[in-house]
């Protein structure tokens, strides 16, 4: 049996999540991705009749990821905020950035910034993945501390804005997770 072939959609969205990381948020247009992906503005209309409606589905997608990497949260205070960092800070720096979804991620917020209202269901799950942290068994203060450290730390990746050398991306990721469990006591 073969893998299964992606649907309409999900080719769409390949395409436009290319040629985001190609040409750049500014060649982004229903065009581009239309012509990349193969398939007539009338199929692609079909799916997405606007450019916001496809930007909207890639944030949707990108978010519907990271909301599966934190499915596998346990029960314990500080379980959803572990996942949180390990969905977010890979455990060895030679993983990190420059992944393809971290280039797809940074290309799509380049592209929203062009259109801020685009941001505005990231803007919704971040404030829910909020309120799970606050209630996640730890000290609430901590619980924000850790994520704004992680989503700042995300950032750097994306940008290679200094991000730590090996030795030191393990510390501050073990410093974290103590943080974590200092917190639930």
């Amino acid at each position: 049996m073969g893998v299964p072939r992606p649907s309409s959609k999900d080719r769409l969205l390949d395409a436009a999540a290319e040629v985001l990381l190609t040409d750049g948020a500014e060649a982004l247009t229903l065009e581009a991705v239309a012509r990349r992906a193969g398939v007539s503005k009338g199929g692609l209309f079909y799916h997405f009749p606007t450019k916001q409606a496809l930007v909207a589905a890639m944030i949707d997608r990108l978010v519907g990821a990271f909301d599966r990497a934190l499915e596998g949260a346990g029960e314990r205070p500080g379980d959803f905020l572990r996942a949180y960092v390990a969905a977010t800070i890979p455990e060895h720096p030679d993983t990190q950035g420059g992944g393809p979804i971290d280039r797809i991620t940074a290309a799509l917020l380049a592209g929203v910034l062009v259109d801020p209202g685009g941001l505005a269901p990231l803007r919704e799950r971040y404030a829910a993945w909020q309120r799970r942290l606050a209630g996640d068994g730890v000290d609430p203060a901590i619980a924000t501390v850790v994520r704004l450290a992680v989503d700042g730390w995300w950032a750097a990746r994306l940008l290679g804005l200094a991000e730590p050398g090996r030795g030191l991306h393990e510390q501050v990721r073990q410093r974290l997770l103590e943080m974590i469990d200092d917190g639930a006591r």
